[in-house]
């Protein structure tokens, strides 16, 4: 009952939010200082109206149904999301210089300059689809100390973020796995949200993964969307699909440990530093550590971790969020970075949650080269 209230409070608190930006735009775009009408008022007004309320349900649906009418609903909800978040941002602009301008005394077409700023919001929009579409190899060296000998000069593929759901299914996945044989890497990583959590044929959607091999092994742990309830049904189609998931658990591959700790437990400060400690790994070795968050590097470095990879951040997807991921995870929202004597590389991701928009931020796949 507590949850459902929950759920309750936070779809009324996200659809008064949406409705207040929608309101924003339309009273942007209709305002004239002059206090002459701007044409078609109605049709925009009653446009606006359906969309300020179209992503709230489209979610909801989306966590239900599969058919194709949801997917293309939700699709359209969550693109028009993302263009609203520009011009929001475009709105809130037209006002603070239309404001300076009046308080120096200056003559500004209003309607002039948020035609100019909505225009750059909806070729900014634009973009931020194209740009999320368009999937980039990263390469980067990683020197480990006491990296086996049989490990120089070997690669390995990490991906995460997928987010296969309404937006993105078996097709991109099939387009990533593609992409990820071409470097023909050693090793493979998918560092969680495979998923996106909403409904979908969960098999059908993870048999690509059939197809992903490496000679030295595909390894998976699990990330918040695949656990934000039971993850076995998830679990159970990706290694079906011939995937070694981890949970909690090291495995040793010609010298070098793999270690994978999924979301859950990883994110929870205790319960990370007791996995760690029951896996006993090795600190004369090196070895790399699979979660899916940045968080507490500091207790993974402790535990004598040599690399840890993550993914999560997706760098913000697009701005102003980019911005504000930035703030929240510091130097591990993306790249290579250290703690102490631990390297760490954060991913991009390959998928998007929420609008398919990246502005700031660039789906990817990483090629590690180990040295």
């Amino acid at each position: 009952m507590r949850v459902q209230k929950g759920l309750i409070r936070l779809i009324v608190i996200l659809q008064a939010v949406l409705f207040l930006a929608h309101f924003l735009v339309y009273e942007t775009w209709t305002f004239s200082p002059a206090g002459s009408d701007v044409p078609g008022t109605l049709w925009i007004k009653l446009v606006l109206g359906f969309l300020s309320v179209s992503f709230v349900p489209a979610s909801l649906l989306a966590f239900r149904y599969t058919d194709a009418a949801v997917r293309a609903f939700y699709r359209i909800a969550a693109v028009w999301l993302g263009f609203l978040t520009f011009l929001f941002f475009a709105a809130v602009f037209s006002w603070m210089i239309f404001a300076v301008a009046r308080l120096a005394g200056l003559d500004v077409s209003f309607h002039r300059m948020v035609e100019w700023l909505f225009g750059a919001a909806v070729l900014a929009g634009l973009y931020g689809v194209f740009n999320a579409n368009w999937t980039r190899i990263t390469r980067t060296t990683v020197r480990l100390a006491n990296l086996p000998p049989t490990w120089r000069g070997r690669r390995a593929a990490l991906i995460s973020d997928l987010h296969l759901g309404h937006v993105r299914n078996g097709s991109f996945l099939r387009r990533m796995v593609a992409k990820i044989l071409q470097e023909e890497p050693d090793a493979i990583f998918i560092a969680g949200d495979l998923y996106d959590g909403t409904a979908i044929d969960i098999r059908r959607a993870a048999e690509p993964l059939s197809e992903l091999v490496a000679p030295h092994g595909v390894y998976f742990v699990a990330g918040n969307h695949e656990q934000f309830g039971d993850d076995s049904k998830y679990l159970h189609a990706i290694a079906a699909a011939g995937v070694r998931v981890l949970i909690n658990e090291k495995v040793e591959v010609d010298g070098l440990q793999i270690v994978g700790v999924p979301y859950r437990n990883a994110a929870q400060s205790g319960h990370f530093t007791s996995v760690l400690q029951g896996i006993r790994l090795d600190r004369n070795r090196a070895s790399i550590l699979l979660t899916h968050a940045p968080d507490h590097p500091e207790i993974a470095e402790a535990a004598g971790v040599s690399l840890q990879l993550w993914g999560h951040t997706h760098l913000g997807q697009f701005i102003p969020w980019s911005w504000m991921a930035r703030r929240i995870y510091r130097q591990f929202v993306y790249g290579l970075s250290r703690i102490g004597k631990m390297q760490v590389f954060t991913s991009s991701g390959a998928g998007t949650w929420g609008p398919p928009l990246r502005l700031g931020s660039n789906p990817e796949i990483v090629v590690l080269h180990f040295e």
